[in-house]
């Protein structure tokens, strides 16, 4: 093989990836797309491949020999299911994060990726974006010394319009937002340290959005849309203040993680601002990015060496393409491992691990509190770590 012809379980957002895989004349080629609105598969066409085979039914995909690898790119619920079954069907499985919205169904997919001999990769875009690599490379670097401690602060601006006008909003689709989108920070967390959370205690509550208004209520309908602070702006309508809203949109957890390492991340959906702070603090120094100047810093303590000399300014450098260019990064680096067998940079496992902390932090939210153990490494023959 020396091209991976690729379909989409999921057509649009997120499925925008798709053009970062379709090159007819390259490496990859995007063949196919299942959705469950026809619209969105007829903007798909007109976007990504006028001649690509679409369906409302994704098993249609599944049963085409004219497919090597599928994309799931569907709601976060619908992942287990999705990913379960293009593995079974002997496809290649490029999976977005969170991997599932449950430890188990995490657990079905790994299992069936093991029994398939087929290649799966998690979509954690983060660990592609020049910011994070720089602060990965920093921290391997030693310049730090010793992890002991890192703070996380997530100001996630738009919160409202991205997680409580749409399906987002309810437990039953995304269990929450510390596995939603907090498995990103959790995984970077785990991925520069080193190490996996093992405990966590989290406090967290439905602070700003969901109310009382109707569950069938949308914005362009709404009395109050003029002076709402939410009226959606875009295509996503449904009322943030809507009933049925059950998600925290304001959390806290401590995090204990392999080696004694204390880590806490805090996550707010009602910030006027977005972006992401890292503290990581070691024996030697300490290391902490800015989003908003595109700058790390690093400073030193007394260490006995030549690194206690200066402190430090890294410069992040811009690339192209979305999500600060990780994306096309991550989808290049896909078809690298169907066909040169290249590592991931993100393995499976870290995939679970991340969505295993999420469930962990939130069941400690909803039962007041307490410590609560993650759930530990499956006992899989074959699975690496971070």
């Amino acid at each position: 093989m020396n091209q991976v012809r690729m379909a989409m379980i999921g057509a649009r957002g997120r499925g925008g990836i798709a053009k970062y895989w379709h090159k007819p004349g390259g490496r990859s080629i995007v063949v196919g797309a299942a959705d469950i609105y026809p619209d969105k598969l007829q903007a798909f066409q007109q976007e990504v491949n006028p001649d690509a085979f679409v369906t409302t039914d994704y098993r249609e995909l599944l049963e085409r020999d004219d497919i090597d690898a599928i994309a799931v790119t569907s709601p976060d619920f619908c992942h287990e299911e999705h990913a379960v079954a293009a593995l079974r069907a002997g496809k290649h499985v490029f999976c977005e994060k969170p991997l599932a919205i449950t430890v188990e169904g995490c657990d079905n997919i790994l299992r069936a990726w093991q029994e398939s001999g087929k290649h799966l990769m998690v979509g954690f875009n983060m660990r592609y974006m020049n910011m994070y690599r720089t602060m990965k490379e920093i921290v391997d670097s030693g310049v730090i010394g010793e992890i002991k401690a890192v703070w996380v602060r997530h100001f996630v601006g738009w919160g409202g319009y991205f997680y409580f006008h749409d399906w987002h909003a309810n437990a039953n689709n995304s269990t929450g937002l510390l596995l939603q989108k907090g498995s990103h920070d959790i995984d970077i967390i785990h991925w520069i340290t080193g190490r996996y959370a093992t405990k966590v205690s989290a406090f967290g509550g439905l602070d700003f959005y969901g109310g009382t208004k109707s569950n069938d209520l949308t914005c362009p309908a709404c009395d109050e849309r003029a002076t709402c602070t939410e009226a959606s702006p875009r295509h996503l309508i449904e009322c943030a203040f809507r009933e049925e809203v059950n998600v925290e949109d304001n959390n806290m957890v401590i995090m204990e993680l392999e080696g004694g390492i204390k880590a806490s991340y805090l996550q707010c959906h009602f910030t006027p601002d977005y972006q992401r702070n890292y503290t990581f603090i070691g024996t030697e120094g300490r290391l902490e990015n800015n989003e908003l100047e595109n700058k790390v810093y690093v400073w030193t303590r007394r260490s006995n060496s030549a690194r206690e000399l200066s402190d430090r300014v890294y410069h992040v450098k811009e690339s192209e393409g979305s999500h600060s260019g990780a994306d096309p990064n991550i989808c290049n680096d896909f078809i690298a491992m169907i066909l040169d067998g290249k590592a991931p940079v993100a393995t499976p496992l870290a995939g679970r691990m991340s969505v295993a902390v999420g469930c962990a932090a939130t069941h400690s939210i909803r039962t007041g509190g307490g410590v609560v153990q993650v759930s530990p490494i499956p006992d899989f023959a074959s699975l690496s770590k971070v």
